[in-house]
């Protein structure tokens, strides 16, 4: 079999591979015949709560088994078609089956990703918050290019992105915002990016054209509904309010209705200005404090799981998981995976999906990646 004909075929094992380890095949399996039986079980359908929990995990295990045996039977199919043909010397036959592995790895990898998303908030809406790191102009400028890359990423996923809170930079950029992304899967693929980003460029704010380096940081949490409970106790928050203000006149507001909420216990602190009632501020606060413990939670539960947790560091070098070289010459590469692009202006144009899923492969295998940053 010709060089790029195998080279397809051992990406399709290898999405195949992770998919199944996942999965846990046989246990997969298992579950699924008890989850067809339990549909088949009028009891069931007493509780539309649970009914609809049952579907939900019936529907993600029959779609991934299923797409799974589909592709391992097209690969089969299309491996022994090209073999005949090159037996043959037919070569517009070999081509044809060639391409065929080309658009099955292709949906191979889609289907990993998508049945990498199964955690137990993945499918929820997600808030995105971003804060610059030290540097002044720089970093601001830095956090506002993320702040458009994230915005386009979820626009060409067509999702909705709302901004919940926003601080102007003070000649560029941000100091801070918080996106709300509105979409399926939307924390599930989000939840990657949490973390230190690291920018290398000629800044255009230096008369001396000298190359700059600036950080910032992004931090992801899930939107959580009624049905995830969480408990917070009043008496240890502190709530604070303030004027709210933009860039552009843009959410400036001539009362104090943007809301702070503080959760004294862990530190955690959580705003909002979007609105121009406090109480609609302060709900919204409240609801962005609920996820945040809940990220909290699923983070410990994956530290104690050995998985990768995501977990703030100090915004600057040495905790950087992505950089981005502008000059002197164009790569992104990320330091979990080692995943790279040449193409940095499609990457800050919202061309995110390559490292998303490698990232989430990697919580899968937990495979650790020694990866040398970039200059």
């Amino acid at each position: 079999m010709r060089a790029e004909a195998q080279a397809h075929v051992d990406s399709i094992n290898e999405a195949l591979a992770l998919l199944r380890r996942f999965l846990d095949w046989d246990r997969a399996l298992r579950r699924l015949d008890e989850l067809n039986a339990r549909v088949e079980d009028q009891a069931l359908w007493n509780n539309p709560k649970e009914a609809q929990a049952v579907m939900r995990e019936r529907r993600r295990l029959d779609e991934a088994i299923t797409a799974t045996r589909d592709i391992e039977r097209e690969l089969s199919d299309t491996a022994e078609l090209i073999e005949m043909a090159e037996a043959e010397g037919d070569a517009e036959m070999a081509d044809e089956g060639v391409a065929a592995l080309k658009t099955l790895a292709d949906r191979a990898q889609a289907d990993k990703v998508k049945a990498l998303l199964a955690g137990e908030a993945d499918a929820n809406d997600t808030y995105l918050e971003i804060n610059a790191g030290a540097g002044g102009t720089e970093s601001q400028d830095w956090a506002g290019m993320l702040q458009r890359m994230y915005t386009r990423w979820a626009e060409r996923r067509g999702m909705k992105v709302e901004l919940i809170d926003y601080h102007a930079g003070e000649q560029a950029g941000i100091k801070s915002a918080t996106l709300l992304i509105k979409g399926e899967n939307a924390y599930g693929y989000a939840k990657v990016e949490s973390g230190v980003h690291r920018l290398v460029r000629i800044s255009p704010y230096d008369s001396a054209a000298r190359r700059h380096t600036s950080f910032s940081s992004v931090w992801v949490y899930p939107v959580i509904d009624d049905n995830i409970e969480v408990e917070i106790n009043e008496s240890e928050l502190r709530i604070d309010t303030y004027r709210a203000s933009g860039a552009g006149g843009q959410h400036i507001n001539t009362t104090d209705s943007a809301v702070r909420i503080t959760h004294l216990p862990t530190g955690i602190v959580v705003q909002c200005q979007n609105q121009r009632s406090q109480h609609k501020n302060k709900a919204e606060a409240y609801n962005q404090l609920r996820a945040r413990l809940y990220e909290r939670e699923l983070a410990e539960r994956e530290a104690a799981a050995n998985a990768e947790n995501a977990s703030k560091t100090d915004i600057g070098w040495g905790h950087q998981i992505r950089s981005y070289v502008l000059q002197p010459y164009q790569l992104v590469k990320d330091l979990r995976t080692g995943t790279t692009s040449t193409a940095p202006g499609d990457v800050l144009d919202g061309d995110l999906d390559d490292f998303m899923a490698a990232a989430l492969s990697q919580r899968v295998t937990g495979e650790a990646v020694v990866v040398e940053d970039v200059d």
